[in-house]
C-alpha cells in the first residue's frame, strides 16, 4: 500500500514546523531580552501561581515596614515627650525641695509656686504633644484632637485606654504609645504601694517621715489609722475602728501598723491621727495643684507651719512616685522600640528567602537559554535549508 503526498501537503507541513521553530527563537529572544523565565502563565502555571503567591507575600512585608515605620515614628516622639516630662518633673522637685526649707518666707515660697505654675501648664502641653502627622501621642485611638484640657479648675481626658496593636511582621505586633490616661492620669501615690498622710486637723506638729512595707506577710493592704492621746500614747486602729496595736511614740522611731513602719517625727497633740493604707492614684496634674496649694498657704502658728510642711512633703513623696511612673513608661516604649527592630530582621530575613525562591521561579539560566537559543537557530537553517531542497523535488526541475 503506497501514500501519496501532494505538494501542498509538503508546504504546509514545511511552513507549519517553521513557523514553530521561529516561534520557539522568538520566546527564547524573549527570554534573553527580559531575564525572565516566566513570560506568560502558560509558561508554567504551577511555578507562575507560586510566583504570584509569594509577590503578594513581598507585598504584605512592605506594607509592615511602612507599619513599623509609623509605629517607630510616634515611639520616638513619646520617648522625647515622656524625656520632657521627667525634666520638668525634676524641676518641680528641686523647687518643692527649696520650697520645703524653713529658711524660705511666704513670699519665696510664692515665687516658686509662680514658676510651678509655669512648668504644670508646660507638662499639659507635653501631655497634649502631636505626632507631627495631624495626631496626638497620647489620646489613645480617639487621637485627632487635644487629650487634655482644663476644665473647672482641674485637667480632664478626651481620650480613651485603647492602645492600638499594630501588625509589623507577620502574626508580630507591637503596642502603639500609650494612651494618656495610663501615663499622667492613673499615676500610684505615696511610695506606690503604701501611703500615709496626716489629718487636716491636727493640732500638734507631728509631721509624717519615711514609710514602708517592713513585713510583706503582715500587710493585707487595709486602711488604717494611727491615733494619738495624751503623753505620746497612741493607738492603730483599722477599719472596723478596733485596736491592732498601741505604744508610747518617740520622736524619730517609726511605728509598726500591721507590717507597715511610719516614722512620725515632731510632737502629735491629742486627737491627731495619721491615715495609713494602700497608694491610691491621682493624676499628676492634681499633684501639682495640691502643691500649689500648700504652697499658697499663709502659716502663722506651728501647727498651720506643720501642716504645710506635711503637705509638701506629701506632695514631694507623690512626684517622685509619677517620675518613677514615667521612667515605666519610658522603659515600656523603650520595649516597643526593640521589638521593632527585631521585626525588621524578621522581615528582612522572610523577604530575602521569599526572593531567592522568586527567583529560583522567574529568573532566566542565561547558559542554558543561550544554549537552547543556538540550538533552535540551527534547526530553524536547517528546516529552511530543507525547505529550499524540497521545492526543487518537482518533475518540472528534473525535466529543465
Amino acid at each position: 500500500m503506497s501514500h501519496r503526498i501532494s505538494t501542498s501537503m509538503l508546504y504546509q507541513q514545511s511552513i507549519a514546523s517553521l513557523q514553530s521553530k521561529q516561534a520557539s527563537l522568538a520566546r527564547l529572544q524573549q527570554q534573553l531580552a527580559t531575564g525572565q523565565k516566566l513570560l506568560t502563565a502558560k509558561d508554567d502555571p504551577v511555578g507562575a501561581g507560586a510566583a504570584v503567591g509569594l509577590d503578594r507575600a513581598l507585598a504584605e512585608l512592605e506594607r509592615f515596614g511602612k507599619n513599623g515605620d509609623a509605629v517607630r515614628h510616634r515611639l520616638g516622639m513619646q520617648e522625647s515627650a515622656l524625656t520632657q516630662a521627667g525634666d520638668i518633673m525634676g524641676r518641680i522637685t528641686e523647687l518643692t525641695v527649696r520650697a520645703n526649707s524653713a529658711s524660705l518666707s511666704d513670699s519665696d515660697r510664692k515665687a516658686i509656686a509662680i514658676e510651678i505654675t509655669s512648668l504644670r501648664d508646660s507638662l499639659l502641653e507635653v501631655a497634649n504633644s502631636p505626632d507631627g502627622t495631624g495626631r496626638y501621642l497620647f489620646g489613645g485611638t480617639q487621637d485627632g484632637s487635644p487629650p487634655f484640657s482644663r476644665v473647672a479648675g482641674s485637667v480632664a481626658y478626651g481620650g480613651d485606654q485603647t492602645q492600638r496593636q499594630v501588625e509589623v511582621a507577620p502574626q508580630l505586633f507591637v503596642a502603639d504609645t500609650a494612651p494618656g490616661s495610663e501615663i499622667f492620669l492613673r499615676v500610684r501615690t505615696g511610695d506606690g504601694r503604701v501611703d500615709v498622710a496626716a489629718q487636716a486637723g491636727n493640732t500638734g506638729t507631728g509631721r509624717v517621715g519615711s514609710f514602708s512595707v517592713a513585713d510583706s506577710s503582715r500587710w493585707d493592704g487595709g486602711q488604717y489609722r494611727i491615733a494619738f492621746g495624751e503623753d505620746g500614747t497612741y493607738e492603730v486602729l483599722d477599719a472596723a475602728g478596733e485596736v491592732v496595736g498601741s505604744g508610747t511614740h518617740v520622736d524619730g522611731e517609726a511605728i509598726d501598723v500591721n507590717g507597715v513602719h511610719v516614722v512620725v517625727s515632731g510632737a502629735p497633740a491629742d486627737g491627731d491621727t495619721f491615715e495609713v493604707g494602700p497608694a491610691s492614684t491621682r493624676d499628676v496634674f492634681a499633684t501639682i495643684d495640691r502643691l500649689l496649694g500648700a504652697l499658697a498657704l499663709d502659716p502663722t502658728t506651728d501647727a498651720q507651719r506643720t501642716a504645710q510642711q506635711n503637705a509638701l512633703q506629701g506632695a514631694m513623696r507623690d512626684i517622685a512616685t509619677a517620675q518613677d511612673h514615667l521612667i515605666d513608661a519610658r522603659a515600656a516604649g523603650g520595649a516597643q522600640l526593640s521589638a521593632l527592630d527585631g521585626a525588621d530582621s524578621l522581615r528582612d530575613a522572610q523577604g530575602l528567602t521569599i526572593e531567592t525562591t522568586l527567583s529560583g521561579l522567574r529568573d532566566l539560566d542565561y547558559a542554558d537559554a543561550i544554549a537552547q537559543f543556538n540550538l533552535e537557530k540551527v534547526a530553524l537553517d536547517a528546516a529552511q535549508l530543507s525547505f529550499v531542497q524540497m521545492q526543487r523535488l518537482s518533475l518540472f526541475d528534473l525535466l529543465r
